[in-house]
C-alpha cells in the first residue's frame, strides 16, 4: 500500500499562480492538469480521489505532487527529454532563415519571391549547406515564420498602367464612390 502522499504548504504567490493554471482556458493542457491536481491537493483532496475526479492514474498524481514539492511551480513544467542531438548547427539554422528572410532580388536571384523549392536550391548551391526541403519547413515554422504559397496575382502589376487599361471589370459592377476630405 503506497504511503501518504502531502502537498507542502503553499506560499501566497504559488497559491494564486496554481489557481489561476488551474481555471486557464488558453494554457496548454498538460500545465492545467498539473495545476489542478496541485489546487486539489491543496484543497485537501488525496491522491485517489484526485485521480478518479480528473480520470488519471494515482501513479500521475503522485509524480507530479512529488515534482511539486521539490521543484515548485517550475517543476510542473515538462522536463528537457533525450533524444537525437540536432542535425544542424546553430549557424546553419541561422543561415537558412537569414537567407528566407533576405529578398531574392536582393541576392541577384531572378525570381521575386521564395518558395521552399527555390530556397533549397540556393541553400545547397550557394550556401554548400545540403538541407531538405521538409527541414527547411520545420526550421521556419519553429522559429514562428510561416510559409505561404506564392499568390502570382497579388502584389506589384508588372504594367504600372494596368489599373486604368483594365477598365471595370463588369458593366453590371457599380463604380466606387470616391469621398474627399
Amino acid at each position: 500500500m503506497p504511503a501518504l502522499l502531502l502537498l507542502r504548504p503553499l506560499t501566497d504567490d504559488e497559491a494564486r499562480t496554481i489557481d489561476r493554471l488551474a481555471r486557464s482556458r488558453t494554457e496548454p493542457a498538460r500545465a492545467v492538469e498539473r495545476a489542478q491536481i496541485v489546487w486539489r491537493a491543496h484543497q485537501g483532496a488525496r491522491v485517489p480521489a484526485i485521480a478518479r475526479a480528473l480520470g488519471i492514474t494515482e501513479a500521475t498524481v503522485r509524480t507530479w505532487l512529488k515534482r511539486f514539492n521539490a521543484e515548485g511551480v517550475a517543476g510542473l513544467a515538462d522536463a528537457p527529454r533525450g533524444g537525437r542531438p540536432p542535425t544542424y548547427s546553430p549557424e546553419e539554422v541561422g543561415e537558412v532563415i537569414a537567407a528566407s528572410l533576405t529578398k531574392p532580388d536582393d541576392l541577384g536571384l531572378p525570381f521575386g519571391s521564395w518558395t521552399l523549392d527555390r530556397l533549397t536550391a540556393y541553400l545547397q548551391e550557394h550556401k554548400h549547406l545540403a538541407i531538405g526541403r521538409t527541414r527547411i519547413g520545420e526550421i521556419l515554422r519553429a522559429e514562428g515564420l510561416r510559409w505561404r504559397t506564392q499568390e502570382t496575382w497579388f502584389g506589384e502589376r508588372p504594367d504600372p498602367d494596368f489599373v486604368a487599361q483594365r477598365g471595370r471589370s463588369s458593366p453590371s459592377t457599380r463604380r466606387h464612390l470616391r469621398i474627399v476630405s
